[in-house]
């Protein structure tokens, strides 16, 4: 985690300078987005709340989504990834959304999707989705992966 924490204080001074608070929902990464950003003193002031939205269950009883609101949309892609972003900041009342999915590994997900496979969004005033592919099979590798590209991703929106 020590790799992902200067992200996360560039992140949480960046959110607190703007008065701006943030909430997460995350799979693959399993908590790391938001145990970097609760790292780092002073995350009251912008960290809201996250869930590690891990399955079907978790899905509609965290952040109350619906299998009608999956309607033609899978687990592991874009539209879910901003999806997640969205809800989580509007059931939190947050101004930012950070949201992943995707597959950790060593072995790839259900849709067909390779160990190493996540999908990333950030979603405020400003929205912003995009995959990214490890290519490696290592768990642990990519969920630490994922929470650093979420992370560039939030630099990059969060101007």
């Amino acid at each position: 985690m020590d790799m992902l924490l200067p992200a996360a204080r560039a992140i949480g001074e960046r959110l607190k300078a703007r008065g701006e608070t943030v909430a997460v929902a995350e799979s693959s990464a399993g908590g790391l987005i938001s145990a970097a950003l609760l790292a780092v003193p002073g995350a009251s002031a912008y960290f809201l709340g996250g869930a590690v939205v891990y399955t079907k269950a978790s899905r509609a009883g965290l952040l109350g989504i619906t299998d009608a609101d999956m309607a033609g949309m899978r687990s592991s892609s874009e539209p879910y990834a901003i999806l997640l972003a969205r809800t989580v900041r509007a059931r939190m009342g947050a101004d930012w959304g950070f949201a992943e999915t995707g597959a950790a590994g060593p072995s790839g997900n259900r849709y067909g999707d390779a160990a190493g496979h996540a999908c990333l969004a950030v979603s405020g005033p400003v929205e912003r989705v995009i995959t990214l592919e490890t290519g490696a099979p290592g768990r642990e590798a990519n969920m630490r992966a994922f929470a650093a590209a979420l992370f560039r991703l939030a630099a990059e929106v969060i101007e």
